[in-house]
């Protein structure tokens, strides 16, 4: 791992490999390390760099808010730092907001952009109300929330198949601290619809979506791309695609990459 400095604040990151830049962004309460089943395939024939988003993984709080646009300018001073002009970017769920918000302050960095279980839209009235009872949740049972969390965002069919799965990923979400979580809640509150930038930009855009997804309803998620030029690709099972999907995953993104 190696860091850089981002308004005093540390930001941890990897990067392995040469070739057209790939910035994979994690989702709230993951890390980096979700990537380390695919960092050997895609470095192959490409730069890959896996960043931990702030108050997430080895990075540090910036603040009380994280807001998609302060975790974007973190991502915006790691490839300063490795002077990497253009990258194609891959965001799960919250690491999609922070691609589209970083896609909208440096335009001109962006070759490729897939939103993973993720959506350009901001949140629902209803969805505001649910972020304000989780901050009041997970100070009130830090490990209750966590569990019951990531627990909730595989299908149902998967929750018993994969076990051993589920207790991995919680066991690295109990790493992340209190204030990080609280503050990625709050600035996905707040985050801006940015359904415009699936519409207006020119570099290819591929929309991965789980159809027994329990946090981003199938339906009314696949109707931003609407007439728009993004692809739409579906799998059969819930949120974590990367691991419910695994090899179907790597396969589309691998595609995905080459084709650009």
């Amino acid at each position: 791992m190696k860091n850089t400095q981002f308004k005093n604040t540390q930001i941890s990151y990897s990067d392995t490999g040469k070739g057209t830049a790939i910035v994979l962004l994690h989702g709230f309460l993951e890390n980096q390390s979700m990537w380390d089943n695919y960092i050997a395939e895609f470095s192959k024939k490409n730069r890959v760099i896996t960043i931990d988003l702030l108050g997430h993984g080895e990075s540090e709080c910036l603040g009380y808010v994280h807001s998609m646009e302060d975790h974007a300018d973190a991502v915006h001073a790691v490839l300063a730092d490795l002077r990497i002009r253009k990258a194609i970017f891959v965001g799960h769920s919250m690491g999609g907001y922070v691609a589209l918000a970083f896609a909208e302050l440096y335009p001109k960095n962006i070759k490729g952009l897939v939103l993973l279980n993720s959506t350009a839209k901001s949140d629902s009235e209803e969805r505001k109300i649910n972020r304000d009872r989780a901050i009041k949740a997970v100070k009130q049972s830090f490990i209750n929330f966590v569990s019951l969390s990531i627990a909730n965002l595989f299908s149902e069919d998967n929750r018993e198949r994969l076990v051993a799965e589920i207790e991995d990923v919680k066991n690295k979400a109990l790493k992340t601290p209190l204030q990080g979580i609280v503050a990625s809640l709050e600035g996905m509150k707040i985050r801006q619809d940015r359904e415009v930038l699936l519409h207006l930009t020119t570099y290819p855009k591929i929309l991965i979506l789980g159809e027994k997804d329990p946090v981003l309803p199938y339906e009314e998620t696949k109707e931003q791309i609407e007439n728009t030029k993004v692809e739409l690709v579906t799998f059969p099972d819930g949120h974590m695609s990367h691991i419910e999907n695994k090899e179907e995953l790597l396969n589309v993104l691998l595609l995905f990459f080459k084709r650009i």
